[in-house]
């Protein structure tokens, strides 16, 4: 009972901070973004885009899945972590070399020469997120989620002022490529200044075989993904123009502030919490139970309303010029729906130990989106059809993953399902009200955005009492506790500075 206290109430504090990280990053990133949008042109972002799949492998690759791998093991040592500094050091200074090399060929793949220049200088980041990747997984493994908002929220503010500086300023895409640089170099510093190990000169065999043996298969999975999650960028950007590929970035920034945020939030604080669980099943399926009715009674609702507000969203945020954006982003808002509950039941194989099937899932899921991509090209479907295939995809994806997980904990796909169902369908429903207000309302965007968020609110409430949606009031005791824990920090934070 005092190990579950303890834990609940190390959960407690992880998840106000990463809520809190959620709210005040994703506000920096949607304020930095605004501006962005309104002083850059779509193409600005577009060439942005084309380079997005590059950074993602590369970053795959530098962690080599050893984050996971240390998350999950109880008892590292200092020799583990420094074997694993020194591998994700030495990655990082390769790739970036590679890529500097072939930076000509990328250019002109995408028969953008700007793209030389810009690879050359944003790979650097490379090497620069290498240095904090142990610091990272230290304060993740013992849920010090509050440090980790205050290295977020000081990085993306400093990082996206100079952006926005910069493009006032008339620098074009170069505001958002140092944007990144900013973000990555702030973050390690505060890494490195919050958490102050140390690396010890040392390289353990043992260690390194003991940690890649896990996390081979995890990297080999996070290249496949990351190849696949920014395929449609690669494929935008190749047969599309640069426009068009800056239409669907944006669309795919706003809708990743969150549905992405959410699922990474979920993910980052509950993969530590169930792997203490890991060697006790049925409590294992029954935290899980709860993660999944939880997060799907939050993000169901968010994806819904966010696509059925869309229009007056796009116009009052980034103006006219960015409304080609808006059947992007309502897809993908669909697609979106199913992230969180993607990352749980990812989480559950990784907690298992099981990052043979995590690797298997990934080629079976890839191997599909392939067909699906491929029917859609030969088509000449556009890019609409491109992202249908990725809702699709997402939809096929939650049987595989459930498959897989249920048969470790014994929690079956016709289990999830019912579960996810009442949120589903409620959630639709609120979405048609909603989409249907904006017709009935005049066009004055803010207003007409406030009605409609109001009245999505209230009908979803009100449609879950009267179903007698149980998630509701775990809702409400979740936030409760986080709402007396902000009080009682908040209050503490005003007597030390009060002298009392």
């Amino acid at each position: 009972m005092q190990q579950d206290s303890s834990l609940k109430q190390k959960t407690l504090r992880g998840l106000f901070w990463s809520v809190t990280d959620l709210f005040a990053n994703n506000g920096i990133q949607i304020c930095i973004q605004i501006v962005l949008a309104r002083l850059l042109l779509p193409e600005h972002f577009g060439v942005m885009g084309m380079i997005v799949v590059l950074i993602a492998i590369s970053n795959s690759l530098v962690d080599c899945g050893f984050s996971q791998a240390l998350i999950r093991d109880q008892n590292s040592s200092q020799q583990d972590y420094s074997t694993v500094f020194h591998f994700n050091f030495f990655i990082s200074i390769l790739l970036y070399f590679l890529l500097f090399i072939c930076a000509p060929m990328v250019s002109t793949f995408f028969n953008t020469p700007q793209l030389i220049e810009i690879i050359r200088v944003i790979s650097i980041t490379l090497i620069i997120s290498s240095l904090a990747i142990i610091q990272r997984v230290k304060l993740i493994k013992v849920l010090n989620f509050k440090t980790l908002t205050k290295i977020n929220t000081i990085a993306f503010f400093t990082g996206g002022s100079i952006s926005v500086s910069m493009a006032f300023l008339g620098f074009g895409v170069w505001s958002l490529v140092v944007n990144v640089i900013v973000v990555q170099t702030m973050q390690t510093l505060l890494l490195w200044y919050f958490n102050r190990w140390i690396p010890s000169l040392t390289f353990n065999i043992q260690s390194f075989k003991k940690f890649f043996k896990f996390g081979y298969k995890l990297l080999l999975s996070g290249i496949i993904d990351s190849i696949y999650n920014n395929l449609y960028f690669l494929i935008i950007g190749k047969f599309y123009t640069a426009s068009l590929l800056g239409y669907y970035t944006n669309a795919v920034k706003v809708r990743d502030m969150a549905s992405q945020s959410i699922a990474v939030t979920i993910e980052r604080v509950t993969y530590p919490v169930l792997s203490s669980a890991q060697d006790e099943n049925e409590r294992l399926k029954s935290m899980f139970s709860n993660m999944i009715k939880i997060s799907s009674f939050v993000n169901f609702p968010l994806m819904i309303g966010i696509a059925a507000i869309a229009t007056p969203l796009f116009l009052m945020l980034f103006g006219e010029k960015w409304l080609p954006s808006v059947p992007y982003f309502q897809l993908l808002c669909i697609a979106g729906m199913l992230y969180p509950i993607h990352a749980l039941n990812l989480n559950i194989l990784q907690v298992k130990g099981r990052s043979d099937l995590f690797l298997l899932l990934e080629i079976v899921k890839k191997v599909m989106i392939t067909l699906l991509i491929s029917l859609s090209l030969f088509l000449n479907l556009g890019i609409m059809g491109l992202i249908w295939t990725a809702i699709i995809d997402s939809f096929i994806s939650l049987f595989i993953n459930t498959y897989f997980s249920a048969r470790l904990i014994d929690y079956s796909t016709k289990d999830q399902l019912k579960d996810l169902a009442p949120m589903f369908f409620i959630s639709i429903l609120m979405g048609v009200v909603v989409f249907l207000v904006g017709y009935i309302l005049p066009d004055l965007y803010f207003i007409k955005l406030i009605c409609q968020i109001l009245i999505g609110i209230l009908v979803y409430i009100i449609v879950s009492r009267i179903f007698r949606i149980k998630q509701l009031m775990d809702l409400y005791q979740l936030i409760h506790p986080i709402i007396l824990y902000s009080k009682k920090w908040t209050m503490d934070k005003i007597t030390s500075k009060g002298g009392y």
